[in-house]
């Protein structure tokens, strides 16, 4: 015997297959939404410590590794600027020192009151070994303390020390160091490379004209002027008694300069070329 079907019974089994669809169509949706999002994280950029590197979940282009990246926060200290300024500051103080100790090593003339001293030699390693810059600053710093009081300099101190009849020689100092350490500079253009005879000689002259001439062309003058003598009695008694050892330290200052000095450390940074525009 037939069965009758009732109109709400046939709108309720209606309506069940509907919403049935409408969930099959949503799951459907939501696969293919997460096989994109999947799919679209190869594309995508990994932060790591602050610094977006790419994925490395896929190769790299024409089939070559991908090329390793340096982590985040690491120092190259080989290469920082900071260490070759931190190392002239350094050697500028060791040489200071060594000008301090050369200077209280001191033989006084019964005839003359310029003294006999190593402050010349000093002053010629500091300008040949460190270069104009930090040879200048090495016999300035001195100097400069000299002035506000310690005794640096034959045991004296105080602008006192540095107005007396000898003073015109002191004055001189830094200012011979940095014509050494310009030429020396030019002579030892390429680091680590050792001079040849005719170089060396050239730097023994350089020594001479910065370490002697130059310093007797600011301290005989000052010392006539001081000390009320003429400019040929300020010559004999301040420069003629001194030439014979200023020419034994030029020896000695060039023989160690050229054997030291292409072990010296770079004291600042290479200088970056600009690329032509």
């Amino acid at each position: 015997m037939p069965t009758s079907t009732t109109p709400h019974a046939t709108e309720s089994a209606s309506a069940t297959r509907n919403e049935t669809r409408n969930e099959t169509a949503t799951a459907s949706e939501s696969e293919l939404s997460a096989a994109s999002a999947s799919a679209g994280t190869d594309n995508t950029e990994v932060k790591t410590g602050g610094i977006a590197e790419p994925s490395t979940s896929r190769g790299a282009p024409n089939g070559s590794p991908p090329s390793p990246r340096q982590p985040a926060g690491t120092v190259a200290i080989a290469s920082s600027p900071s260490v070759g300024w931190l190392r002239g500051v350094v050697f500028t103080a060791l040489f200071g020192a060594l000008f301090i100790a050369f200077s209280s090593l001191s033989v006084p003339l019964g005839f003359s009151p310029v003294p006999i001293t190593l402050q010349t030699l000093a002053v010629m390693l500091a300008g040949g070994l460190l270069g104009a810059f930090y040879g200048f600053w090495s016999i300035a710093v001195v100097i400069l303390l000299t002035a506000t009081g310690l005794p640096l300099i034959h045991g004296n101190g105080g602008l006192a020390a540095l107005y007396g009849p000898t003073s015109g020689f002191i004055w001189m100092f830094p200012f011979a160091a940095l014509f050494i350490g310009w030429v020396s500079d030019r002579l030892f253009r390429e680091h680590g490379r050792r001079l040849a005879p005719a170089r060396l000689v050239a730097l023994a002259v350089t020594l001479f004209v910065g370490g002697a001439l130059l310093v007797y062309a600011g301290g005989v003058p000052w010392l006539a002027y001081k000390a009320n003598l003429s400019f040929a009695k300020a010559m004999s008694l301040g420069c003629y008694p001194f030439l014979l050892g200023d020419s034994i330290k030029t020896v000695v200052a060039a023989l160690l300069i050229g054997a030291l000095r292409p072990f010296v450390p770079p004291l600042r940074p290479a200088s970056r070329k600009r690329p032509a525009k």
